[in-house]
């Protein structure tokens, strides 16, 4: 086990190039399943949730070879169940169950593991492959769905308590491209990655329209073929790093990005007083002593994303104002309030809104990661704060931030990994 060391007070300047989309390529990696056909991935970041998706994919009997970021699958020949001590580490294994299921009429995937967020279940997931005529029961931990006869086309609404669910819309639609028939999915997450996922299904073969609005309309195909595809950028990461530019730079670049995909996140910043200049595959962002407090509420893209929410608890502490954050998709997902308390973050929590109130000091101390992107929460206020933070459970951090010290210590960070 690992853990990073922080020294604060250091400042960023320069360029950085983010990686691809973590939530692309795991519905993307599995979605490989659905052909006999060779599948290349361009950009697949070097993560340690990619490498659990890899190997539940040669568990189940797929030929993968990955190197350098391409990531190339050939699933000839495959079984229908896919392993608990993979599946468990990580909740978005779930999406191997509208692959097989599509293909092969029958899947068995044990109930997923992951960020420990509050309640994320998969009951969406499989009122979907019911509506699509699979037979679905979990027994021992299992789901197991079955549809002997093929899946059949169908009208589905796939909206929540917390609004669309994103690999709820994404196992539907990877299961529906080869059911008889056409499926329409209404309510539907309308997010970057899902359109992506749309896109590289679309390469494959299938017939699917409106993706990226919450109305998908998919036209079953016999079957589908290989095919080559570039992931898109992390918008997440991308947000990540804009924010550690506002809280700590001296005029920071992000490069091989898409500004469109970032732009309450952008709007946001912008409202705070940063200037920030777009170019076709870059955003840079300049410093402002001056940034005025926020008042910010998580919604369902293209709302403001509830994976930004606590980098921007981070930077509502660096900025001397009062600033509100409520959570509206994970309401439980501020975890990481305790943590930067113990940094001296005046930050009084009720119910799922945030109040911060910004500009006192930080001091380094140890703190706990207790998920992904409290995590890197934890590291944008250590970096703010004064002296030494030492930062522990950093595996969280490299399940969805591709080399996130070595990038930061690019920019001038000053950091390191060491053994716990």
């Amino acid at each position: 086990m690992e853990k990073l060391i922080v020294h604060g007070g250091a400042t960023l300047k320069g360029r950085v190039n983010i990686s691809g989309s973590k939530n692309s390529s795991l519905p993307i990696l599995a979605a490989t399943l659905l052909t006999k056909d060779e599948c290349t991935i361009r950009r697949v970041p070097d993560l340690s949730d990619t490498n659990y998706m890899t190997q539940i994919l040669a568990e189940v009997g797929a030929d993968v070879e990955r190197a350098s970021g391409v990531v190339v699958v050939k699933a000839e020949n495959i079984k229908s169940e896919a392993p608990y001590d993979l599946v468990r580490k990580m909740r978005a294994s779930i999406c191997v169950l509208g692959p097989l299921t599509g293909r092969l009429r029958h899947a068995v995937v044990s109930l997923p593991g992951g960020c420990v967020i509050g309640d994320r279940p998969v009951d969406l997931h499989l009122r979907g492959m019911e509506a699509l005529g699979a037979e679905v029961k979990v027994d021992a931990g299992n789901v197991i769905v079955s549809a002997p006869k093929g899946l059949k086309g169908a009208t589905i609404n796939m909206l929540g308590k917390q609004g669309s669910t994103v690999l709820g819309t994404d196992n539907v639609m990877m299961a529906a491209v080869l059911a008889k028939g056409t499926t329409i999915i209404e309510g539907a997450a309308a997010e970057p990655e899902v359109e992506d996922l749309a896109n590289f299904l679309k390469k494959m073969g299938a017939k699917i329209e409106g993706a990226g609005t919450n109305r998908i309309v998919i036209e079953g195909v016999k079957e589908l073929n290989g095919c080559d595809h570039t992931v898109i950028a992390d918008r997440i990461e991308a947000g990540t790093f804009l924010v550690a530019g506002a809280m700590l730079g001296d005029g920071v670049t992000i490069k091989r990005v898409n500004a469109d995909h970032l732009r309450a996140v952008l709007d946001a910043l912008r409202k705070c007083g940063f200037a920030i200049e777009t170019t076709k595959d870059s955003i840079t962002i300049h410093p402002n002593g001056t940034a005025k407090g926020f008042d910010l509420t998580t919604l369902p893209y293209p709302g403001f994303p509830t994976d930004m929410q606590a980098q921007f608890c981070a930077l509502a502490c660096a900025i001397p104002d009062v600033s509100t954050i409520t959570e509206t998709i994970f309401p439980q997902r501020f975890m990481h309030v305790a943590e930067m308390k113990r940094m001296g973050a005046n930050i009084d929590l009720q119910g799922a809104t945030a109040r911060i109130r910004g500009g006192a000091k930080l001091s380094g101390a140890p703190v706990m990661a207790s998920d992904l992107r409290a995590s890197a929460a934890l590291v944008l206020a250590a970096m703010k704060a004064e002296g030494r933070t030492e930062i522990n459970r950093l595996y969280h951090i490299d399940r969805g931030y591709e080399h996130l010290d070595d990038k930061l210590s690019s920019l001038g960070a000053q950091l390191e990994r060491v053994k716990a």
